[in-house]
């Protein structure tokens, strides 16, 4: 490890990850949601990784053209769905599917029949969420203005789940029951359950499931930690100290002077900040792992780098490695330190972190 940040992706959690889902819904399909960049973890090398999955989902055509143009043949869902003409005959000469999930995309689909091949088309109805998709009542004739055009391939119905992070929550059994009391009889498949879903309402199942977050090893329930569910974290975001302070009582520490030394100590600085991607706003407190001793962060986050409280690990070196979240510090706890969520955090890693690939052979 250099003496600057670096992400380290464990291809090994991903497999085992990806076999969580399999092991808990083992009759279903398997969209495997690489959108964002893979959640911020590099979408091409995420998918070469789970080609075990039955299809990758996306969040916009140029995502899964990219997927296209590196040789990826598995079946594509673009979940936010095309929008003109132009989009649906690119989506058709790729062999995507699509999301339909507005009245005005259903009108540019099907104004004319020079598609050059019919393109499967996943019909979104808005349960409850209230963001895309179709009133219920009205599916039904949507369906049909489907199912009788050229344009479209098979046809098939999703919807998406607002609250199952929280089990508590009752808006997940009522779209439950909203979406699977709809006629099933015009879909060749449905699609409900997202990563919460999947582990925590198995009467979302259905025929596919859309497994994103817990993929990357990251709970998808509130007040949860992926090791609770069996996940492990694919993600560690790592870097090394660069510099030992010894601070007298009284003095403070870094922008602002936002953290006084409550006595003699020594202060530590690593080489990660919020020009990385580490979040400006987790406050002082926010433990980082150095060796194997949680260390808690004092001050401010600057652009390149954080100063902790290395009291607990009195013979700390300049070289020691530093774990921000991942391996041994779960994302999910630095989220909530920092007043955001893990998906924030992974998408957020900069461009300048170079990523380290681990573990890219299975070991039989």
């Amino acid at each position: 490890m250099a003496f600057a940040p670096q992400a380290r992706i464990d291809h090994a959690a991903l497999r085992h990850n990806l076999n969580r889902v399999r092991q808990t819904a083992p009759g279903c399909k398997v969209w495997a949601v690489i959108k964002a960049d893979a959640y911020g973890h590099g979408m091409l090398r995420v998918a070469r990784t789970l080609t075990e999955a039955d299809g990758y989902a996306v969040a916009r055509l140029d995502e899964a053209l990219e997927l296209r143009r590196n040789g990826f043949q598995q079946r594509i869902l673009i979940l936010s769905a095309c929008s003109t003409r132009a989009e649906f005959q690119a989506a058709a000469e790729a062999g995507l599917e699509t999301v339909i999930h507005h009245p005005r995309q259903l009108d540019e689909l099907l104004e004319g029949n020079d598609l050059k091949a019919p393109l499967p088309v996943w019909l979104k109805v808005d349960t409850g969420m209230h963001r895309l998709g179709f009133d219920p009542q009205s599916v039904a004739g949507v369906s049909e203005r489907l199912a009788h055009h050229p344009a479209v391939g098979e046809l098939h119905l999703i919807s998406h789940l607002a609250s199952a992070d929280d089990p508590a929550d009752p808006l997940t059994q009522q779209q439950c029951q909203q979406f699977f009391s709809l006629d099933p009889s015009p879909y060749r498949a449905r699609s409900l359950a997202n990563s919460a879903g999947i582990l925590g309402v198995p009467e979302s199942h259905a025929d596919w499931i859309r497994p994103g977050i817990m993929l990357y090893g990251v709970s998808p329930f509130l007040d949860s930690r992926a090791e609770q569910v069996g996940l492990r974290p694919v993600m560690t975001l790592e870097s090394r100290v660069i510099s030992v302070k010894q601070c007298r009582a009284g003095e403070t520490v870094g922008y602002g002077g936002t953290y006084r030394c409550p006595e003699a100590m020594p202060v530590a600085v690593i080489a990660v900040g919020y020009g990385d991607g580490y979040p400006r706003h987790a406050p002082s407190g926010t433990p980082v792992r150095v060796r194997d001793r949680i260390l808690p962060l004092a001050g401010r986050v600057s652009m390149d780098m954080i100063t902790v409280d290395a009291r607990a690990l009195p013979d700390i070196r300049i070289g020691d490695p530093a774990v921000l979240w991942g391996e041994g510090l779960p994302v999910e706890e630095i989220a909530e330190r920092a007043g955001t969520i893990a998906y924030e955090l992974l998408c957020g890693v900069t461009r300048r972190v170079p990523f380290i690939d681990c573990n890219l052979e299975e070991t039989r």
